[in-house]
């Protein structure tokens, strides 16, 4: 098993919806491969200075999406039939981030853009502005 990576503290808004984001992401772009074991959610809530239920609620909202599953004794694994992005779309996820760190871009502000452009691209008269 390869070290576990590791978390960025939550949000304040929500942070079960952040630790759930922040762990998808680990497992789709393969950081976190099929098979591997979660931290437990103690260990979770502890490391990011959260309640254990916090850090439960997100394993629940991975669990409900297929991407873990959850034994008693086994732990909080990655699931067997979990899908990465294909290598090419990490390859350039990985490439951005190089690109805005190297500029010096808040990591919010290319996150925002990155999920506009990809919600304006099903919708044409929508503009990469946000504009009709």
């Amino acid at each position: 098993m390869s070290p576990t990576p590791k978390l960025a503290p939550a949000a304040e808004a929500n942070p079960a919806l952040d630790i759930y984001r922040q762990l998808r992401g680990l497992i789709v772009s393969g950081q976190l491969g099929a098979g591997e074991r979660l931290p437990t959610v103690r260990q979770t809530a502890s490391d990011l200075g959260v309640a254990p239920g916090t850090v439960a609620r997100a394993y629940k909202m991975l669990e409900g999406e297929g991407l873990v599953v959850s034994r008693t004794a086994a732990g909080t694994r990655v699931a067997e039939s979990a899908g990465v992005l294909p290598a090419s779309v990490i390859r350039r996820i990985r490439d951005l981030v190089e690109d805005a760190a190297a500029a010096d871009a808040d990591p919010d502000d290319v996150i925002d853009v990155l999920r506009t452009i990809w919600q304006t691209r099903s919708d044409p008269s929508v503009t990469a502005d946000g504009e009709e």
